[in-house]
């Protein structure tokens, strides 16, 4: 009889127990550069995943548990990144959000790979999914998808038989410039002035000066946010009058906000933007607005659209498991019409990257406008 009754107070303990398991909070960490050189594209997808968690949590959570996130500021520093995903492993992570830079994305996720943890990333080296990681995926093009738009758009819209390219000397921008030259090539453009520039670089005269005296019909940057004003600002000052073009970053609203009119005229290939004429970007741009006091450039549309496909297959999936989630996102398509925070119709191929609409974009009287919407790559 005392054994019958240890054996009826045990499953009245663990039944008492068992909803406060469940309502446990789904734990979420943020690798984020929140200082250094990548301070403002961090910060802006840092602030896209609070957003969509906070949205997510008013609206019940995650298969009814709440969203727990928390963000550590990886100082734009790869080791210190890899550091932080380890912390974050070792703390139970459901998913990793970050890094942003490619720099640190391909340092750090050697770590949540060998723990089997989901971990989305908004850097664009093409590097950071070809070594076959079934646990990274991306928020944003890999330039293999991107490169090849831009290049199409500098032949049949600027007529282009000469490029020059400036770019900046790190894994983010190495493997840019290595894209577009590739892709130039492939379009029959000859490639005049190879222009590299250092993380941080103040002075831009000399890397102008190399572009004026070239040859080419087409300057495209491909630099981080501050490196990109001050190229676009000496641009001005020696009057370089030849079609600026860049991917993502060149036409970005930290960009147009730190070179002002010397901003004009800019065209980039975006495959994420605020200025975007859909109805869900255009409630996104509001409340981050609301939230924040300023606007989001591309990487807040990540890190908001990113956390929307946790939730998305979170709750295709049934239950929290990361091992099962990885599973699913390959191959996956999430729409608008069943998740509307993830913002435009998505799919993730084998290698996590993904698929959908881009944009063309040109700086205009200090703004950016969207001039064409480009279908997805794999869009019949």
């Amino acid at each position: 009889m005392k054994r019958f009754t240890r054996i009826c107070a045990a499953l009245a303990v663990a039944l008492a127990m068992t909803p406060v398991v469940a309502q446990q909070p789904i734990k979420i960490v943020g690798l984020v550069e929140l200082s250094g050189t990548g301070a403002t594209s961090g910060t802006n997808f840092d602030n896209g995943v609070k957003l969509a968690v906070k949205e997510i949590n008013a609206a019940g959570g995650i298969l009814g548990r709440q969203v727990q996130y928390t963000s550590s500021d990886t100082q734009s520093n790869p080791g210190v990144a890899k550091a932080l995903a380890q912390k974050a492993v070792d703390d139970g992570a459901y998913v990793v959000m970050g890094p942003v830079f490619s720099g640190s994305i391909l340092v750090s996720m050697a770590e949540t790979q060998r723990a089997e943890v989901p971990n989305f990333t908004g850097g664009e080296a093409a590097a950071i999914t070809e070594k076959g990681n079934p646990y990274i995926f991306r928020t944003s093009f890999t330039q293999t998808t991107a490169m090849p738009k831009v290049a199409r758009y500098i032949k049949s819209d600027l007529k282009a038989r000469t490029v020059d390219v400036m770019w900046v000397n790190n894994d983010f921008g190495k493997g840019g410039r290595d894209m577009i030259i590739k892709s130039l090539e492939a379009e029959g453009i000859k490639v005049g002035a190879d222009i590299s520039t250092d993380p941080g670089q103040v002075d831009f005269s000399s890397a102008v000066l190399k572009a004026k005296q070239s040859n080419g019909d087409v300057l495209f940057v491909y630099t981080n946010e501050e490196e990109s004003a001050r190229a676009l600002r000496e641009l001005r000052k020696q009057g370089y009058a030849k079609p600026v073009v860049g991917e993502t970053v060149l036409t970005s609203q930290k960009v147009i906000e730190l070179a002002g009119d010397a901003a004009n005229g800019a065209v980039a290939h975006v495959g994420l933007t605020a200025d975007a004429p859909l109805p869900g970007i255009k409630k996104f741009d509001v409340d981050f607005q609301r939230e924040y006091k300023t606007r989001s450039d591309h990487n807040g549309l990540k890190g908001y659209s990113g956390m929307y496909v946790v939730k998305a297959v979170t709750e295709k999936i049934g239950k929290v498991d990361g091992k099962a989630f990885a599973a699913a996102m390959h191959g996956a398509k999430i729409l608008v019409k069943d998740t509307p925070g993830v913002l435009m119709d998505v799919s993730f191929d084998k290698n996590g990257d993904i698929d959908r609409e881009s944009f063309l974009t040109k700086v205009e009287n200090g703004k950016q406008v969207v001039v064409k919407t480009l279908p997805p790559l794999g869009a019949k």
